[in-house]
């Protein structure tokens, strides 16, 4: 089922005309959105107190629409949802919010909170960063929608951190304030990488050459791992490989599990010990006692490659404060719509 370019992803409860809850029509439901440089998630949620629940979700491709109302109004028709009642709405951005605006960091997509209230007549529209409504679902995540990568032992009063690595890399942190975590966004992808072993380096070198500057994201990131492929190829592909294909990455993971190129084989090593030993430094940074949660479309494709134990080597490999990042829990999310979810999880908490 197609409509206006966007593609279904999933409908709890059937057809929007079917949304009901004993005999009568949900009101005052929640719009939710997660916006990325890629692809935009948008849903109807119904405020249920434990956990809103979604109705209705939709997958558009961002730069099909010259702007979010439009998007917004393909939405509802499609979703035939003309006569429902919202009143309140909250949006993930792939990018720093200032104010009430933000501009998608690695597209030419901008967001304002004020035209969509304006263009819908909604009472109460909030824009967070994409990581930061990412944050909002942590607490909300069921046993079955997180792979643990280190049991550890979460302490009372600590902090959560959340790194999420996709088309981009993404950080934030959720602190915890007298019982209540409190979430709270980075642009920490954009901060420099920080090189570690000989082959960090000369990638680190290569990486300069081309860019300038070397962001943890040059690296940590789909695009990190095109840009790994580069450099370690200094002969043509053995799996025939092109890093400039938008479906490099996963075929770089392919070819690496499979074993059909060695090359590709140390690409993915790279790759994941960068991706443990950032995500150690953010621990760090945020003395994460109360746990690490790896989110983003990555961590569950390559799952196998994070268990085997680099990711957590790296991980750890922060001396004289291994013994701490040892003891702290690691888990993947597992949930594909956790930046959704979090969007709506805001909403609902501030309607």
């Amino acid at each position: 089922m197609r409509a206006n370019g966007l593609h279904v992803r999933r409908e709890v409860q059937g057809t929007a005309t079917k949304m009901k809850e004993n005999g009568a029509e949900v009101k005052n439901m929640m719009l939710a959105g997660d916006i990325g440089g890629t692809k935009t998630l948008l849903g109807l949620f119904d405020p249920l107190p434990a956990r809103p629940r979604p109705l209705v979700i939709r997958s558009f491709p961002t730069l099909a629409f010259e702007a979010l109302p439009a998007m917004i109004r393909a939405f509802m028709k499609d979703a035939d949802a003309g006569d429902v009642a919202i009143d309140a709405a909250c949006f993930g951005v792939a990018g720093p919010v200032i104010g009430d605006a933000a501009t998608l960091t690695n597209v030419p997509f901008r967001v304002e909170a004020r035209g969509v209230e304006s263009a819908f007549g909604l009472r109460r529209v909030k824009l967070l960063n994409d990581l930061e409504a990412m944050a909002y679902s942590v607490p909300m995540l069921h046993e079955s929608e997180v792979h643990v990568l280190q049991e550890g032992e979460a302490l009372r009063g600590g902090n959560i951190a959340l790194i999420a690595a996709g088309t981009g890399l993404g950080e934030a942190l959720l602190h915890n304030v007298d019982g209540r975590f409190v979430p709270s966004p980075t642009e920490a992808g954009h901060s420099d990488f920080a090189a570690r072993t000989e082959r960090e380096f000369t990638l680190v070198r290569a990486l300069t050459q081309r860019y300038g500057r070397v962001e943890v994201e040059r690296v940590v990131s789909g695009l990190g791992l095109s840009n790994i492929h580069r450099v370690v190829h200094t002969e043509p592909c053995a799996a025939g490989i092109d890093p400039s294909d938008p479906g490099a990455p996963a075929a770089i993971y392919a070819a690496a599990q499979e074993r059909r190129c060695q090359s590709c084989v140390e690409v993915l090593d790279i790759f994941v010990e960068a991706y443990g030993a950032e995500a150690g430094n953010l621990a760090l940074r945020t003395v994460a006692t109360g746990g690490v949660f790896i989110g983003g479309g990555i961590a569950p494709k390559i799952l196998p490659a994070l268990a085997r134990g680099a990711f957590m080597r790296a991980f750890r490999a922060k001396s004289p404060l291994e013994p701490m990042l040892a003891k702290m829990p690691v888990k993947v999310i597992l949930n594909a719509e956790a930046g959704l979810l979090g969007a709506a999880v805001f909403a609902a908490a501030h309607r």
